[in-house]
């Protein structure tokens, strides 16, 4: 890599003033690391600090999907929980995802441990289960590279009908929990136990879904999963959907305060889910032939995640910024401020329902049409509010670099000049305010 990058100086494909802008960028990482300012590690870190910062971490990002209703639950609740992701939580994925934690608490711990009512019975049936399941060969937990642990999807269907009609007799809700491991290494498959439910998990669904709902309760399906899965086929068949993501080592103590609403949810979604593997732009991933991919054509350009999505009108499962609250929120107010660099835009975001709770604002713009191609809009800021209660308002002030809405065209970043839009909204799809500017000049900037 030497050799090549002196041959590019003397032949003058490389200048040396990038060469020195890009070595110099490399040394500012490394004077600013720890080891390079002589920091001593230490044997004995801060357990109980660091398990708050993950608890937080996790519990701010969970995104709740759908609600009919049904969250959050009384505390006195009876709670059937089904699926093994109940006691097997996937607290992270493998790879350079996987952490050592002192301790994880699963998702039945977690519930346990906050004395919610949860049908013991039905829990020591999975108990029992997954301990013969895991002594069974086929089903045995392996190590894979790094030593990482895999463990073999159970199948999820084995309770009987008469065993799931008796456990929706005694208890008020079903709540099922839907697990998926990813990471590093391999990548995720258009099949039946990835992308898509397995029948196992279908018919599970299905049939909690009928027992409970012929006795007019209701049920809720919790994701536990890493990125996004097919849920537009059954998501009717639920009346809540709460994504929980792997949330590490407190998801158990996450998932408990989330459902009884301790916690009200506040993430949003930071990728699309969409309605079907076929509508993602890189769907041809990963080539062809897909036996044993020899060619890759990545074809998308700037279209990419919600840009291709919202560009092109794909309808969705949930857009991008997607996330509902136990309450609700109403913006108002928009002000837009140009100044010689940047755009600064204020708005009010008040709670209007009955719980208090956190709005993730989100600031869109919509760039005219030109010589550039762009996209329908993009994200250029977002800000999440403090705890409001009921009734209480915060004035949002989010400030945007002129630059930061240039596009990139023959090696530097263009302005066009025009009128331009700002889109507030709750998310990519869930526009609230909008408003204008103008750009009178083009301005262009280096790389």
């Amino acid at each position: 890599e030497v050799e090549e990058i002196l041959n590019a100086v003397k032949d003058g494909r490389l200048s040396e003033n990038i060469l020195d802008r890009n070595v110099r960028n490399i040394l500012k990482v490394l004077v600013n690391s720890p080891s390079f300012k002589g920091y001593k590690y230490t044997d004995k870190p801060d357990l109980e600090g660091h398990a708050k910062i993950a608890y937080k971490a996790g519990v701010e990002g969970a995104v709740l999907l759908k609600n009919d209703g049904v969250l959050p639950i009384k505390e006195d609740a009876r709670i059937a929980l089904f699926g093994v992701g109940q006691i097997e939580t996937v607290k992270g994925g493998t790879g350079s995802g996987d952490t050592h934690p002192k301790y994880v608490i699963s998702i039945l711990e977690g519930l346990r441990e906050k004395h919610l009512k949860v049908d013991e019975e039905l829990a020591k049936t999975y108990g029992d289960y997954v301990s013969t399941m895991r002594s069974r060969d086929e089903y045995k937990i392996r190590r894979m590279f790094f030593g990482i642990p895999i463990a073999p999807k159970l199948p999820e269907d084995f309770l009987t009908e008469e065993k799931l009609e008796e456990v929706a007799e005694k208890n008020d809700i079903g709540i099922v929990v839907i697990s998926r491991i990813s990471g590093e290494g391999y990548d995720r498959k258009p099949e039946k136990g990835d992308y898509y439910l397995s029948g196992d998990e279908r018919r599970l669904i299905e049939k909690v879904s009928q027992v409970f709902r012929d006795r007019g309760k209701k049920v809720v399906a919790l994701l536990n999963i890493g990125g996004p899965i097919e849920v537009a086929s059954w998501r009717d068949l639920v009346d809540g959907i709460l994504l929980i993501w792997q949330a590490g080592q407190e998801t158990g103590r996450i998932v408990a305060d989330l459902l009884i609403g301790k916690v009200n949810p506040s993430g949003k979604l930071p990728t699309t889910f969409p309605k079907d593997y076929s509508d993602i732009p890189s769907w041809n991933f990963p080539g062809e032939p897909k036996n044993n991919p020899q060619k890759v054509v990545y074809d998308e350009g700037i279209y990419v995640g919600y840009r291709y999505y919202d560009t092109f009108n794909i309808k969705l499962a949930y857009e991008f910024g997607f996330g509902l609250s136990y309450t609700t929120f109403e913006y108002g107010g928009l002000k837009i401020l140009k100044t010689e660099n940047s755009i600064k835009v204020s708005f009010t975001i008040t709670n209007t329902g009955r719980f208090p709770g956190k709005e993730v604002a989100q600031i869109y713009i919509r760039a005219p049409k030109g010589a550039v191609d762009k996209p329908f809009h993009e994200l250029k800021g977002f800000h999440k509010t403090k705890l409001l209660n009921p009734g209480e308002s915060e004035t949002v002030e989010v400030e945007i670099d002129l630059r930061d809405i240039s596009s990139f065209s023959c090696g530097l970043w263009i302005l066009e000049k025009g009128e331009y839009e700002v889109r507030v909204g709750a998310s990519s799809r869930d526009i609230r305010l909008t408003g204008t500017f103008t750009i009178d000049e083009e301005k262009k900037y280096n790389p």
